[in-house]
């Protein structure tokens, strides 16, 4: 059951994972949950104009880490990249990692290789932009 959703209401969709969450083992429950938070964080707002493009912040990779954790981690090392850019690529790599059973290992390299790729762009869109 899903906390603080009523059981007879809601769109198909919420009906959907409201039957897909009661199928599934406590821990990917719990990740579900976890990766649900992720999803409704809105970003921070930049309020002031950049003159100079932010550096990601250096937070070393953890040598045991969860998908959940280490998406947490790279929204923090790059929190210029807007979530919503990332959403459909993150939300197939913790399918394939939650459904498929794919290794941690390998979901959180194809995380780190997505932020970058997405931090690359919004760099070169700005500098772009500033000259």
């Amino acid at each position: 059951m899903l906390p603080g959703i009523p059981q007879q209401s809601g769109t198909a969709d919420e009906k959907r994972l409201r039957k897909l969450f009661r199928t599934m083992n406590p821990q990917d429950q719990a990740s579900l949950l976890r990766f649900a938070e992720f999803l409704a964080t809105s970003p921070s707002e930049v309020t002031e104009t950049m003159t100079e493009f932010p550096q990601p912040e250096a937070i070393p990779r953890p040598e045991q880490e969860s998908v959940v954790k280490a998406i947490k981690r790279l929204t923090a090392t790059y929190p210029m990249v807007d979530r919503d850019r990332l959403l459909n690529e993150t939300s197939s790599l913790m399918t394939a990692h939650v459904i498929h059973g794919k290794a941690a290992a390998h979901i959180i390299d194809e995380l780190e290789l997505m932020f970058e790729r997405h931090y690359s762009i919004l760099k070169a869109e700005f500098e772009k932009s500033v000259l």
